[in-house]
């Protein structure tokens, strides 16, 4: 190799280390970074936080890229016990961001720790809240909200209160309890220069063994509901029999007061016809009378029955006399 070809090879090599000594020197920062400078792993100046090209010691000095816009952030799932002792499947979400990108590359150097160390804090606190809260206050979003309710179910709580389908009293709510839980992770995540934006319950789903309370709730507010029906229906039955009997008793009633009614002013009437039409002659009126007593005898004697007779009856002397007359009595003679 000629003095020539040498030295252009050291241009070349010596171009090659220019090159990379100066993109070394410098390095960009994008609008959605900032950039921590480290030599030997320890933080160097201030954050960089303005977006551009940056100059830096070549080799040395290691740039840091830690993002600036908003994170997310999605919790496991994890059972935990109510206030009123009923275990529940909660899986929350949360949106973070750094705001001391330095006290964040200090305590946790990348983005893997720190999601680690918000799911510990947001899952410590979720426990917490959810720990001192029964369930319908964690699943209901609104304290002032009505839920649907069966009309049943309503007559019967305002009958008997206190028995079924009573729902307690909404102190708080859900995104009361959820405020709670960020408020609290906020000021831990603070300190390691994060800060919450954000915490809310994704799912909650029942264990199986609210699950079953739940069923058996459902069944014994039905079975109070088919009970009332049939009391109801029992109540109503009865109250139309019992308007039958009367009602059929009243008129049964009427019905033979009219009859009787009815029967001796015919038997009046008859009568008087009769009087009158046998007072006319006096053997009109013997007959009468002998009818009169013919019906009377008919109406106390039976057929079997064997009729003993006084001579001094009226019927013995009638049948006795041969021109159906009753005989006249015998004159008494004088002392």
């Amino acid at each position: 190799m000629n003095a020539r070809g040498f030295f252009s090879f050291l241009v070349v090599v010596g171009c090659i280390i220019l090159l990379m000594v100066f993109s070394g020197c410098f390095y960009t920062v994008k609008p959605s970074d900032q950039v921590i400078i480290t030599e030997f792993g320890n933080p160097v100046g201030k954050p960089v936080t303005e977006p551009g090209l940056h100059f830096k010691k070549p080799f040395i000095q290691v740039v840091n890229v830690i993002p600036k816009n908003i994170r997310p952030w999605d919790g496991p799932r994890n059972e935990m016990p109510t206030k009123d002792k009923l275990y529940i499947s909660v899986n929350t979400f949360a949106r973070w961001r750094i705001t001391d990108p330095l006290e964040y590359f200090r305590r946790l150097r990348d983005e893997r720790s720190a999601l680690s160390r918000i799911e510990d804090i947001i899952g410590s606190e979720t426990r917490s809240a959810v720990a001192k809260h029964d369930l319908i206050e964690i699943i209901r979003t609104d304290k002032a909200r009505t839920p649907l309710r069966d009309e049943t179910l309503e007559e019967m709580t305002e009958n008997s209160p206190g028995n079924i389908g009573v729902l307690a009293p909404i102190r708080r709510g859900r995104h009361a309890i959820e405020a709670d839980i960020r408020d609290d992770a906020r000021a831990k995540l603070a300190e390691l220069g994060i800060d919450l934006l954000d915490v809310r319950f994704k799912r909650i789903n029942y264990n199986s063994t609210v699950v079953e309370k739940i069923y058996e709730r459902m069944i014994s507010e039905r079975l109070q509901i088919a009970s009332k029906f049939r009391s109801e229906g029992q109540g109503q039955a009865a109250r139309i029999l019992g308007d039958k009997e009367r009602d059929l008793n009243q008129i049964e009633s009427e019905a033979y007061k009219k009859v009787q009614t009815t029967r001796g002013t015919a038997d009046a009437k008859a009568s008087e016809i009769y009087a009158r039409a046998y007072g006319q002659r006096p053997e009109a009126a013997e007959l009468y009378e002998f009818i009169k007593s013919m019906e009377m005898y008919r109406r106390t004697i039976g057929r079997e029955s064997t009729l003993v007779l006084s001579t001094d009856s009226d019927l013995f002397k009638f049948l006795k006399s041969s021109n159906g007359k009753t005989a006249a009595p015998a004159p008494t003679q004088p002392e």
